[in-house]
């Protein structure tokens, strides 16, 4: 699968060891890109827009002008004349994947079963920092998405692939949230007393 960033763009949004592997850092931006970026644009977009990147991460010369815009960021003027200051779509793409390295990192596969990681020199994250980490990152990532958006509404003729989702924009906040209410006989009480049961998820 061909990534839509480099590793080496992430150290442009957060500090990186030198230890840590490029195909390490790849693996986790595979993920964000099929788990968080994928349904965030949609299926048609994403596809549309990973068809013009060459193997090594870089977009190809024949590749339109709004989707270098979309991926790589620019300046451009919104519907009201307002100067409007576009990221791209990288750091949407580096933080979701800070996000989920993060997440993965702070636990270590055993052959008796996953552990938490100890330093010799380091005192490792104890379970409740690292999902307010994970959650911050999220959260970054998420305030760079809302921008996609923006610049997807601004240049939707550029776009016809582009369908805004309100389910999709929920679905990525960090934390447990109600996603419905289930309202099936099954989960009724014996009285037949309207109670609906609330269900709760929590989505990474």
């Amino acid at each position: 699968m061909l990534n839509l960033i480099i590793p080496a763009i992430l150290q442009q949004y957060e500090d990186i060891a030198a230890n840590v592997k490029p195909e390490r850092i790849s693996i986790f931006i595979q993920k964000a890109q099929q788990l968080d970026i994928k349904p965030f644009l949609g299926y048609a977009l994403y596809y549309e827009l990973v068809k013009y990147l060459e193997t090594d991460g870089t977009l190809k010369d024949e590749t339109p002008q709004s989707f270098k815009d979309l991926l790589n960021g620019c300046e451009y003027l919104d519907e009201h004349g307002n100067m409007v200051l576009y990221e791209g779509l990288q750091p949407v793409l580096a933080y979701f994947t800070f996000a989920r390295f993060i997440e993965a990192d702070a636990v270590h596969y055993t052959a008796t079963g996953p552990v938490i990681k100890r330093y010799e020199n380091a005192d490792a994250l104890s379970s409740k920092d690292v999902v307010k980490l994970v959650q911050q990152h999220r959260s970054a990532a998420n305030a760079y998405a809302n921008e996609t958006e923006k610049f997807l509404a601004d240049h939707h003729e550029d776009f016809p692939a582009w369908h805004y989702n309100r389910k999709n924009k929920s679905s990525r906040q960090s934390g447990p949230r109600i996603r419905g209410i289930d309202k099936t006989d099954f989960n009724y009480p014996a009285d037949n007393y309207y109670t609906p049961q609330l269900i709760t998820e929590f989505l990474n």
